[in-house]
C-alpha cells in the first residue's frame, strides 16, 4: 500500500469515529431527560432492562456510549448494579445493528443523509430540527468514512505481508487477541467490525477467521468502559468489570460451540454475502451470550463483588438491597 492509501484509510476511520460520536451525542441531546427517565423507570425487570439496552444502544450505535452513560448514572446514585448489568446485556445485542446496516449497504445512500442533515442544521430555525439535522449528518459521515476505508484497502489484495498476517490469524487465539487489541486501540467495535466486513467482502479474510475475530472485538470494546470507570468509585468499576467478564465468558462459550458444532457452516448457509455472514454471526454471538447468561445474573453479581469487594457498610447495605425485590421507591440508592 502507498502512503496515500494509508492516509485514506486513517481518514476514513477518523470520519467513521467522528460520525459515530456526532450521532451518539445528537441522540442524547434530542432525547434529553427522556432517556434518563426511560433508564430509571423501565429497568425494574430483566426483560424490560434488556429491551431498553437493545433499543437505546441501537439508536446510539454504540454499546460503549451506553455503558459510559450507565457509569454516569451509577456515579450519581441513580441506578444499582443489578439493573445496570441487565442493560449492559441488552446493549451488546443493540450494538449489532451497525454490522447489519453495513451488510445491507446502507452506505450507498450515506451522502444523501449527510447533505440533508447539513441543510437542516444550517437553515432550520428550531433547535430540535437542527439536532435532527446533526443526527443525520453523523449517520451519513459514519458510512462515508466506511466507504473511504473500503476504497483504501483495495491494494491489500496484492500485499504479501498482509496476506501472511491473515494466514497467521487463522489460529483462533491469535485472531481473538488481535481483534481485541485492535478494537481496544480504536475504542469502537462498530468501526472494527466494519473494517472486518470490508476485508471479508474483498476476499482478504475467511469467515472461519472472521468469526473468532468477532469474539475478540467484543472483548476489546470493553476498554472504553474500563477507562470511563477509572475516575469513579468502586460501583462503576463493577460495571466495567462485568462488561469484561460477560464478553470473556461469551467468547469461551462460542469458541467451544465453533469447535464442536457446525455453527459456522449454518451461518454461512443463511447468506452468500461475506458482510452478512459476519453480521449474522455477530448478532448470534451477542443474543446467544445474553440469553445463556441472563439466568445467572445473581451469580455473576456475586463474582463481581468478589473481584471488587465492598469497602464500607454503606456499600454492603447497597449490595444486600440489590438482592431484595425492587419497587419504584427502592430504585434510587
Amino acid at each position: 500500500m502507498e502512503i496515500s492509501n494509508w492516509l485514506s484509510l486513517a481518514g476514513g476511520l477518523a470520519l467513521f469515529l467522528f460520525g459515530m460520536t456526532v450521532l451518539s451525542d445528537s441522540l442524547e441531546e434530542a432525547a434529553g431527560s427522556k432517556l434518563k427517565d426511560i433508564l430509571e423507570k423501565l429497568t425494574n425487570s430483566k426483560l424490560k432492562a434488556v429491551l431498553v439496552g437493545i433499543g437505546v444502544t441501537a439508536a446510539l450505535q454504540s454499546s460503549s456510549a451506553m455503558t459510559v452513560m450507565l457509569i454516569g448514572f451509577m456515579n450519581a446514585g441513580l441506578m444499582n448494579l443489578q439493573r445496570c448489568i441487565w442493560v449492559v446485556m441488552g446493549s451488546n445485542i443493540g450494538t449489532t445493528i451497525t454490522a447489519q446496516m453495513i451488510a445491507i449497504n446502507v452506505g450507498a445512500i450515506a451522502p444523501v443523509f449527510a447533505v440533508v442533515g447539513v441543510f437542516m442544521h444550517m437553515f432550520a430555525s428550531k433547535k430540535k430540527t437542527k439536532t435532527i439535522g446533526t443526527l443525520l449528518t453523523g449517520f451519513g459521515v459514519l458510512f462515508m468514512g466506511l466507504s473511504m476505508m473500503s476504497d483504501a484497502m483495495e491494494p491489500l489484495q496484492k500485499s504479501k505481508a498482509f496476506l501472511h498476517l491473515m494466514t497467521t490469524l487463522s489460529n483462533p487465539i491469535l485472531a481473538i487477541g488481535f481483534a481485541a487489541a485492535f478494537t481496544a486501540l480504536i475504542q469502537s467495535s462498530g468501526a472494527a467490525i466494519g473494517i472486518l466486513q470490508t476485508l471479508a467482502m474483498k476476499g482478504l479474510i475467511p469467515f472461519s477467521t472472521a468469526a473468532f475475530m468477532v469474539c475478540g472485538l467484543n472483548i476489546g470494546t470493553c476498554i472504553t468502559a474500563v477507562l470511563a470507570s477509572m475516575s469513579g468509585d468502586r460501583r462503576p468499576k463493577r460495571i466495567a468489570a462485568f462488561h469484561v467478564l460477560f464478553n470473556c465468558i461469551g467468547t469461551l462459550i462460542f469458541v467451544g460451540i465453533i469447535a464442536f458444532t457446525p455453527i459456522l457452516s449454518i451461518v454461512q448457509s443463511f447468506s452468500v454475502n461475506a458482510a452478512s455472514q459476519i453480521a449474522n454471526f455477530h448478532t448470534i454471538f451477542n443474543i446467544g451470550t445474553t440469553f445463556l447468561l441472563l439466568p445467572f445474573d445473581k451469580m455473576l453479581l456475586k463474582v463481581i463483588y468478589k473481584i471488587i469487594p465492598e469497602r464500607s457498610e454503606e456499600e454492603a447495605a447497597s449490595y444486600v438491597s440489590e438482592k431484595l425485590p425492587r419497587t419504584s421507591a427502592s430504585f434510587i440508592e
